[in-house]
């Protein structure tokens, strides 16, 4: 079987690296893929990222299977295109992909099926959202509503971050982010106190099967300090989804999310990543859908996953998930996200890279933001790479991971000395 990647980040190339290992499969290609999925001589680069494009290339070259990555083609309805033509592609319809691209239907969603989030108000008035703010006090979460590449959340601690955000997103709109009827729209929600985890599942319309637990780290800086950035680290699995909390993410988050969704006559099917924050008494609360695997959550989750992923994703598409069961190395994998000069709001493109390790069967350097460039890998993007090592615990994996990453250089390199430490 041919299988087709779509997008050309970390998360696609851990997703390729894994489904090239897959029995069945003859070729993956990777579209567009970036420096390291070009690199890998069992992975070809597809230069088309139109969807019709992809559609008739797809039918043209026999793909048994196609994967999407990233959340822009899904809200672009590239699953729509795929399944119109009788392709087999695993990820939901532009319609159930609303969950991601609107946090205002999201919301609404989640308020309408009872499924416990923060509460919130959403505005397309300036005004009307600096008095709002006013009203409800800091700390405080200012929300873009739309595809912002994982830069759209500001957490603000005071009333001026708060406005700043507001004026950011709807007066500026710097970010340039449409909701779905046009123009910038913010939801502002109550700020939660406990600790974030990822918990991600498949999703055939009326299965869901749940992948390794994780957690990221969101901020820029060690000690969970500095700006949100769209993940600098993550690591599998993550201790604080401990038994009971799990039952709860599968029955108040993840079960209800698919009744729901079948109910409003939109089955979803695909990754499904819901955002939790879980309170110290082991209460759940969702912070967010994503409707694509997490990055760089990907990476751990694929490095620890023993299963055939080209059948368990077969069996997504064709609605067969409750006939799948998945196996897992029992050790830590934890991921170290290497982030460009300038990262997250203005980061510098064209720096060489090097020092660049050969794959390794307990470390892996996965690529997102690369590009070659005569011969030569350099910085295209924000988030370049993500040092990804498997350990007994989680100390050997960090140990690992930071062993590698001390041999690879870029002018400018920014990264966490501390991803895991919540675990440890």
């Amino acid at each position: 079987m041919k299988v087709l990647v779509i997008g050309g980040g970390g998360r696609e190339h851990a997703l390729a690296w894994k489904l090239k290992q897959s029995e069945g499969v003859s070729e993956v290609f990777v579209a567009p893929g970036n420096a390291g999925t070009a690199r890998d001589a069992q992975l070809i680069n597809l230069p088309i990222t139109d969807k019709r494009a992809l559609r008739e290339w797809a039918q043209a070259n026999g793909i048994g299977l196609t994967v999407v990555g990233p959340e822009a083609p899904l809200a672009a309805g590239v699953v729509d295109e795929f399944r119109a033509h009788g392709l087999a592609i695993f990820g939901p319809t532009q319609k159930a992909a609303q969950l991601e691209s609107s946090k205002a239907f999201s919301k609404a969603f989640m308020q309408r099926h009872g499924i416990p989030t923060a509460a919130y108000q959403t505005f397309t008035d300036a005004a009307q959202a600096h008095a709002y703010v006013d009203a409800q006090g800091a700390p405080i979460v200012i929300k873009a509503d739309g595809l912002a590449a994982g830069k759209g959340v500001v957490v603000a601690m005071s009333l001026d971050e708060a406005h700043e955000a507001i004026d950011f997103m709807l007066l500026d709109n710097s970010l340039g982010v449409a909701h779905n009827e046009g123009g910038a729209r913010v939801v502002i929600e109550e700020f939660l106190e406990g600790e974030e985890a990822s918990f991600i599942v498949l999703c055939d319309g009326v299965n869901a099967l749940v992948l390794a637990t994780s957690q990221d780290h969101k901020r820029l800086l060690d000690a969970d300090q500095g700006p949100n950035t769209g993940g600098m680290g993550a690591y599998s699995p993550a201790p604080v989804v401990t038994p009971a909390v799990h039952q709860r993410a599968m029955n108040e988050v993840i079960l209800p999310t698919l009744r729901g969704m079948a109910a409003d006559g939109i089955p979803y099917t695909g990754f499904l990543y819901a955002g939790l924050m879980i309170a110290p008494d082991g209460r759940v609360k969702t912070l967010e859908f994503n409707c694509r695997m997490g990055d760089p959550e990907t990476q751990p989750i694929m490095m620890r996953l023993r299963s055939n992923l080209a059948q368990v994703l077969l069996a997504g598409a064709r609605a067969e998930l409750d006939r799948v069961n998945l196996d897992w190395d029992p050790r830590v994998a934890l991921g170290v996200v290497l982030a460009a000069a300038g990262y997250p709001m203005n980061p510098r493109k064209g720096d060489a890279i090097t020092g660049l390790p050969t794959d390794a069967a307990d470390a892996m350097v996965f690529h997102a933001g690369t590009a070659d460039m005569n011969a030569q890998v350099m910085v295209s993007g924000g988030r370049v790479l993500c040092v990804t090592a498997l350990g007994s615990t989680v100390a050997d994996a960090q140990t690992r991971a930071y062993a590698v990453v001390d041999g690879i250089h870029f002018d400018g390199m920014q990264y966490r000395r501390d991803i895991g430490f919540r675990a440890l």
